[in-house]
């Protein structure tokens, strides 16, 4: 009898996903090589998950480091004064 124990890891990275095209490309900046694409976000974003599992799986086998995302990304808006035209006669 043969009994597997795992233990389960949650590890959080950062995502990118922009249109391209008629589809959407999906990449993890922290994991170099990480690209997928799909025809939605949607399907984009599930693909990504695959793609990261199998890259991480991967990189565990070969017994090599698995890199962190230590990154931080924040949205910020600005709003700037519109420049008018004078029009001088």
């Amino acid at each position: 009898m043969c009994i597997l124990i795992f233990s389960m890891n949650t590890l959080t990275y950062r995502t990118i996903i922009e249109k391209d095209g008629a589809s959407y490309h999906g990449y993890v900046p922290a994991l170099l090589g990480c690209h997928t694409q799909g025809d939605t976000i949607e399907e984009t974003q599930k693909k990504l998950k695959i793609a990261m599992a199998g890259w991480l799986l991967s990189r565990n086998e070969l017994d090599w480091p698995i890199p962190e995302d230590n990154k931080i990304e924040s949205l910020q808006s600005i709003t700037l004064p519109e420049i008018v035209q004078a029009a001088y006669a």
